[in-house]
């Protein structure tokens, strides 16, 4: 079955979440393709097809909605007893601030852990300090959880756009990205929350479980991504995002990483020209 959603193009974490959202279908309905389809502004449409009968948008947000989060801890890991444990983990170094994170609902089991990613591959990891990835993650899917039993039909409809008052994110979704100049004072001292979107969140961690956006570190915060035309499979969507180039029409926009203390943000991005 196919589907189309729309994305902002502008927005780096809902072109991460569309990657998530074809690396959910392609691990739950099987045989994922997904693509963009624009005009000259830089809203889109981003189609995703799959087999079977099943809308895979759906499909993806229902397994989110009722998946129950685990840290997946190292095998033998002594501050950490209690969980699952794996032989293989990806970190260099163990910390439970930053432990990989099992999905699981029903007979589907997917571990998220790019943010602990011990390879040559940049990790992308933008939060820091008191916050685990457990914990967000947590959060966030209790998020998916209440707009889902809302209203399932227009949060498959609009998956975006559907924000919900968050304390600590993954800080990819630029609509929640703050800093305390920003506002004129601390948020997370005052207790607020700030809108975003919790699909753009956990789909965006999702998306870069396998993929990575163009960012030379080295005192540089620009960051670079892309995105391409027409239906392509995992093997080629992947490399597009980081600037790859397939063989199919593309488009590539730069962001600059902001600060809100240690944490990293991700902000509106441009499309370059380059």
């Amino acid at each position: 079955m196919k589907a189309e959603i729309d994305v902002d193009l502008l927005n780096p974490g809902q072109v991460f979440a569309c990657l998530g959202l074809l690396e959910g279908a392609d691990e739950l309905c099987g045989g994922a393709e997904g693509g963009f389809d624009w005009d000259d502004s830089n809203f889109a449409r981003f189609m995703l097809k799959s087999v079977g009968d099943e809308n895979p948008v759906e499909t993806v947000l229902g397994f989110l909605a009722a998946a129950k989060i685990e840290g997946l801890r190292p095998k033998d890991y002594g501050q950490l007893k209690s969980g699952p444990s794996s032989e293989a983990f990806p970190a260099s170094k163990e910390d439970d601030k930053t432990l990989p994170v099992l999905l699981n609902s029903g007979n589907q089991k997917i571990v998220l852990e790019h943010w602990a990613d011990g390879s040559s591959c940049e990790s992308f990891k933008l939060f820091t300090g008191n916050r685990s990835a457990e914990k967000i993650m947590g959060n966030m899917i209790g998020a998916i959880r209440v707009l889902w039993e809302r209203d399932k039909g227009d949060l498959v409809r609009r998956p975006f756009d559907l924000c919900e008052g968050m304390k600590g994110s993954f800080n990819f979704d630029p609509r929640g990205a703050w800093t305390a100049m920003d506002a004129g004072y601390s948020l997370n001292d005052s207790g607020y929350k700030v809108e975003a979107s919790p699909v753009v969140e956990v789909l965006a961690a999702w998306g870069l479980q396998n993929a990575r956006p163009d960012w030379q570190r080295g005192g540089s915060r620009v960051v670079t991504y892309g995105v391409w035309k027409g239906l392509l499979p995992l093997p080629l969507a992947r490399p597009v995002l980081g600037g790859g180039d397939v063989g199919v029409p593309a488009r590539t926009f730069k962001f600059e990483l902001g600060s809100a203390g240690k944490n990293k943000i991700v902000q509106f991005a441009t499309r370059s020209y380059d």
